[in-house]
This record gives C-alpha cells, structure tokens and sequence, in this order.
C-alpha cells in the first residue's frame, strides 16, 4: 500500500509535510516558466511630435482622473515612488486595456501598444513636464 501524504488518513504532520512538497515543486516550476520567458526588445521610441502628444495626453487626459501633477485624484498617483516595483509590461497594458470593473478606461483608441509602453516607461522615469505652447 502506498501512502499518500495528502490522502485524509494521513497524519496531519504529513499531509502539512506533503503540501509544504508540492506548494515549494509548483514555486520552482513557476520560477521556471518565469525565467524561460524571452525578454522582450523594447518598443522603438514614438517621433519627437508623437511623443508630445503623447505628454500632452497624459498630462491633460489622464490628469483627469490621476491628478494634473499626476500625485492622485480619483486615480492613484502615477508617480515613479508610487509606481516602484510595479512591473511595466502590466503597466502599459492597464494603459491600453484599462482595468474592467474600475473607472480605468483603456486607451487603444488612443495609442499603440508601443506607445502604451513607452508612457508606462515614461511614468516610471518621472513623466516629462507639457511642453510649452509660444506665447502669441
């Protein structure tokens, strides 16, 4: 008879035992898949002209919801503090694809998924200030 350390006659000393065994075998299978992911080459950088649209976009319409400074609002702060450790690809896709069940809209109206990235970055950097229109 072979004993199953999960089966509900084991000891609870070894069902623990063999959970611990099986949590700690899926954490490195995990690790893994992780590291067998292939890196992705980074977006090529949006035209000086896009790129300034895009800064105005963000600054005017995100600002909206993030506040103008982009320290919070409606919206968390889109500082690089608040957004330390927060992994771009999953920022750049909140970005294009919004998050369903929140007020976060998508904006793949608006942008490529490039640009997406190249903001998420952007953010992460600390976003560049508007650009000044000339007085007239």
């Amino acid at each position: 008879m072979t004993h199953n350390p999960l089966s509900p006659q084991a000891s609870p000393v070894r069902a623990r035992l063999g959970a611990a065994c099986l949590a700690w075998c899926a954490g490195l299978g995990l690790a893994g898949m992780a590291a067998a992911q292939p890196t992705q080459p980074a977006p090529a950088a949006p035209s000086p002209e896009r790129q300034g649209a895009l800064v105005r976009m963000v600054r005017q319409d995100c600002g909206s919801c993030h506040g103008m400074r982009l320290t919070g609002g409606l919206g968390p702060a889109l500082t690089p503090q608040a957004l330390e450790g927060k992994p771009l690809l999953s920022m750049a896709s909140t970005i294009y694809g919004g998050r369903p069940g929140t007020p976060m809209p998508g904006w793949s109206a608006m942008l490529t998924q490039d640009e997406a990235q190249w903001v998420a970055q952007q953010l992460a950097d600390g976003f560049p200030e508007e650009p000044r229109r000339p007085a007239r």
